[in-house]
């Protein structure tokens, strides 16, 4: 799998919802490889959408489409300044991956002291945050050789995500998790998640 992460701050909401349903209905058939989407806009302001292809050559080939060049014209006028792009095909699956039914989802921005170590951590604790977070349904990690990371939680809705990361703030588990940081993490929240 590959993956294409864009950020960005938005001036104009509306417009990135309507290129959004547009994609999907006018470019998402030739789209050779196309797996899926998970995006949103913050409350303040922030979006951010995670593109998965079967293959960087199949994500490539999509970027080089006439069509997409200038549907991509028309959505980049609805970004305040110039969205970040950041893509790799070093993936971690939680829990299977994302799920489209997820009401509310959480993207975590970070950097891990010892990527490998949070990795093997990640994976012999998977069985237990299943039994905290009942709430939490499916994740998509996307690291960098840098061992920064861009970490998409899929959860049932954000009362539940809310009341159980109180539950998850009192476990040894969220402790040991932050010991891999290296600084501060980033937290975009979704509440109105775009998935396909």
């Amino acid at each position: 799998m590959f993956v294409q992460v864009i950020e960005g701050k938005v001036k104009d909401p509306d417009l990135i919802k309507r290129q959004g349903e547009r994609w999907l209905k006018e470019l998402q058939p030739g789209a050779k490889g196309y797996l899926g989407h998970t995006g949103g806009i913050t409350a303040d302001g922030a979006t951010i959408d995670v593109v998965r292809f079967e293959s960087e050559a199949d994500a490539r080939a999509n970027s080089d489409r006439p069509e997409q060049a200038a549907w991509w014209n028309e959505t980049a006028k609805a970004y305040d300044g110039d969205p970040t792009f950041v893509e790799s095909s070093d993936t971690d699956l939680l829990f299977g991956g994302g799920s489209n039914d997820a009401g509310f989802v959480q993207v975590m921005k970070g950097k891990a002291k010892d990527a490998a170590a949070f990795r093997k951590w990640g994976k012999e604790h998977e069985g237990d945050l299943k039994k905290i977070r009942p709430d939490l349904i499916g994740g998509l990690d996307v690291y960098q050789p840098d061992g920064s990371f861009v970490s998409v939680a899929y959860f049932t809705s954000e009362a539940e995500a809310r009341k159980n990361e109180k539950a998850m703030g009192e476990s040894p588990m969220m402790g040991e998790y932050m010991s891999h940081m290296a600084g501060e993490m980033q937290f975009l929240d979704l509440t109105d998640p775009q998935i396909d």
